[in-house]
């Protein structure tokens, strides 16, 4: 449990509350609640508080201090006197984790420093904890890491100083993943798949690296960027750390270079990612470095020759599942493509690259545009009856035309009109389920290249495991390093999570069961020598356990039982 200071600006203005973390056990995961209104910034002002956001961040800070000092007065009877229970689940990745062999590396780059503990001992050990049971670190520290089955010796204080280090030296740490991946499976760079997202911290100061920008989740707060590359079997093969503010276009170009220079690859890659990261310098990029690219291209953009072509209902062909109902519609051009950019002398350019262009249109994703388009005009019509501001237009502003002077250019009375924007209604209706893929590989079959774009869900399930299974945020480190040291733990839990999912378990089963297992599969020591198994029984506990032959579906087990689960080889 921790407490933070949240501001909520509204009408009236800023109001204050104290907030606190805690561990949801219905939702198995951190929530948040209300600890103590306080009331708004001006209000408390005229009580006498002449700096109230300063006041209640030191309130904060005593709440804080003397909650971690009762944690600390409680932790000699945590385990041995309160709690038999033992956490389980972590074991296949702790499997994957021993055989990788990447702890004698790390142990090598630990010479050149001072440190009395393990740092591969503590980098496993975190995530583990985090795929368990995921909370801050002071709490992992006290609550997750004695339920495991190993012993660490390390503080807290050499916990964070632990996490400091990976952070600066993130990088190499990955590098060393990759090279024991590439000796035990493979890594495949064919294709490689790459996107960027961001995480908010709530703070309200920025500082060099957590700074206001276009937020995933149009949020208002400080953010820290992480752009995530995977590999054609979607294993994650590197990650990049950038300040809030940058645009996460040039990250692909760093993170690829960087990665083909570590991992020795040499070969052509084509890279895959979203049309937000689809420009003209990108493009370039991969095209000078010998790669291939496969972009989405937003059909709202295109010039209005392309969006006849797109509209036309000549050339496309079905695609259709087993029952014979169409999944979409296909079609295709060859042809050299105008990209117009400025070069290093400020001048205006214009070149013609060799694309194929891949339009689908997919019915039910038509349906559902549809729908959200609708729903906006209908929303900017009741905005528009009830004259409200600009601002509150929101997403529905697309569909409006803001006017502050008549039609003779003469200044109105300083009422902004509105009105309906009919064409721009009608377009979106039109290109409603219409997408477009572009590609450097001329020679590659539509529906390859359809199939590669489509496993970009791969990666943003990645994201989506950091923000909810492993509960990236909220994050209450401040340094730099620290904070980068935090994500690789997470980069780490997923990587390792893949590889059971894809190397060994044959992509059968969806991180969703895989995480149900990993979180819930825990035991309660009995006796000296015998534990009880407290996981409730799934199809997917009985097929691991048929296909490792360990005693999984037990309800006694035996310290040579857990010893046979911990030591397992995949």
């Amino acid at each position: 449990m921790s407490y933070f200071l949240k501001k909520t600006n509204n009408k009236k203005g800023t109001y204050l509350q104290i907030y606190e973390s805690y561990y949801d056990p219905e939702r198995k995961q951190g929530a948040h609640r209300s600890y103590k209104p306080l009331g708004y910034v001006h209000e408390l002002q005229e009580k006498g508080i002449q700096d109230p956001v300063t006041f209640f961040r030191e309130e904060v800070q005593k709440l804080n201090q003397e909650f971690k000092q009762k944690k600390q007065s409680e932790k000699t009877q945590q385990i041995s006197d309160e709690s038999p229970e033992r956490f389980l689940g972590y074991f296949p990745l702790k499997n994957l984790n021993d055989s990788l062999g990447c702890k004698k590396y790390i142990d090598l780059m630990q010479t050149a420093t001072n440190f009395r503990f393990n740092i591969s001992d503590m980098i496993s050990a975190l995530v583990y904890a985090r795929v368990v049971r995921p909370c801050s670190k002071s709490r992992t520290y006290d609550e997750v890491i004695p339920k495991l089955f190993e012993n660490y010796d390390f503080s807290l204080d050499q916990l964070y100083s632990g996490l400091e280090y990976i952070g600066s030296e993130y990088e190499k740490i990955i590098e060393i993943f990759n090279h024991q991946i590439l000796q035990k499976y493979s890594l495949e760079t064919s294709h490689t798949y790459f996107d960027c997202t961001n995480f908010y911290f709530e703070i309200d100061r920025e500082d060099a690296f957590r700074l206001k920008g276009p937020s995933k989740e149009n949020r208002r707060e400080p953010i820290v960027g992480l752009g995530l590359l995977l590999d054609s079997h979607q294993i994650p093969i590197g990650m990049k750390m950038y300040p809030g503010n940058q645009s996460e276009k040039p990250v692909i170009r760093d993170i690829i270079d960087d990665l083909k220079q570590r991992n020795q690859i040499s070969g052509r890659t084509i890279q895959v990612a979203d049309k937000g990261l689809n420009c003209f310098n990108n493009i370039l990029h991969a095209l000078k470095n010998g790669d291939g690219y496969i972009f989405s291209k937003s059909v709202k953009t295109l010039p209005e020759t392309e969006k006849t072509w797109v509209l036309l209902e000549n050339d496309y062909r079905d695609v259709k599942n087993k029952k014979g109902d169409v999944l979409y519609r296909i079609k295709e051009c060859i042809d050299d493509f105008a990209y117009t950019y400025t070069d290093a002398d400020a001048h205006r350019k214009t070149v013609r690259l060799p694309e194929k262009r891949i339009v689908t249109y997919n019915p039910k994703l038509a349906q559902k545009q549809t729908y959200e388009i609708n729903r906006q005009v209908e929303k900017a019509k009741k905005l528009k009856a009830c004259e409200a501001k600009r601002s509150e237009y929101g997403d529905s502003s697309k569909y409006v035309t803001f006017i502050s002077a008549d039609k003779k250019g003469q200044a109105t009375d300083g009422k902004i009109k509105v009105e309906l924007n009919e064409k721009a209604i009608e377009q979106a209706r039109k290109l409603a389920g219409y997408n477009m893929i572009i590609t450097s590989e001329i020679r590659m079959p539509a529906s390859e290249v359809y199939a590669a774009y489509h496993n970009l869900w791969r990666i943003e399930e990645s994201f989506r495991i950091m923000k909810t299974q492993l509960d990236a945020r909220p994050v209450y480190l401040q340094k730099l390093e620290t904070i980068t040291g935090h994500f690789l733990i997470c980069y780490l839990s997923v990587l390792l999570t893949r590889l059971l999912q894809i190397y060994v378990l044959n992509d059968e089963y969806g991180t969703g069961e895989l995480f149900d297992f990993i979180h819930d599969f825990r035991v309660a020591k009995i006796s000296e020598r015998k534990y009880i198994n407290l996981t409730r029984s799934s199809s997917f506990i009985k097929n691991l356990a048929a296909r490792t032959g360990l005693p999984l579906t037990s309800y006694f087990l035996g310290n040579g039982d857990i010893k046979k689960v911990l030591n397992h080889r995949f």
